[in-house]
């Protein structure tokens, strides 16, 4: 069994959506013991630019005895 936690990551221009932090979660997520497995936009222009996302991350569960 599986459990997921899930970060926002915001764009920070409103032209031209720029994800600079989203490297730095990743990275800070894997050091807590956390996998990356993917995002969902949750922020998109009418023209189908994406302002923000939802990173997706899962860790083992520890099953209880």
């Amino acid at each position: 069994m599986y459990r997921y936690t899930y970060v926002r990551v915001e764009g920070k221009v409103m032209k031209e959506p720029c994800f600079w932090d989203y490297r730095k979660v990743i990275d800070q997520y894997a050091a807590e013991g956390w996998r990356y497995v993917g995002y969902i936009p949750t922020a998109m222009a009418m023209d189908g630019r994406v302002y923000n996302v939802d990173l997706i991350f899962e860790q083992k569960a520890e099953e209880n005895q």
